[in-house]
């Protein structure tokens, strides 16, 4: 099995894509040691994020076992996560 898409810590709730991959692909990565896949529900373009896992909204995205922002809307496993429905909470200032 080749790895399509990264996954760096078990706590990390998005895969980061080796290739850009359409719609209905199925992507296989690896927790740990155990192969996993998640069905593309959309087309995931190179270095971009997938879910892993649901993420309700407003529940952190977690990349390298840290939050790097927070889901705007429900995303379902399969969606491709970024900018249309994440936003980062580094740099704010409230």
């Amino acid at each position: 099995m080749q790895k399509q898409a990264v996954v760096i810590n078990s706590k990390d709730n998005v895969a980061t894509v080796v290739d850009d991959f359409p719609a209905q692909t199925t992507l296989h990565f690896f927790i740990g040691q155990t192969e996993h896949s998640v069905q593309c529900l959309q087309d995931i373009p190179l270095g971009h994020k997938i879910a892993i896992q649901e993420i309700k909204a407003g529940q952190g995205i977690i990349k390298y076992g840290e939050s790097i922002g927070i889901a705007t809307e429900t995303i379902k496993p399969g969606q491709h996560v970024h900018i249309h429905n994440m936003e980062t909470q580094r740099g704010c200032r409230n």
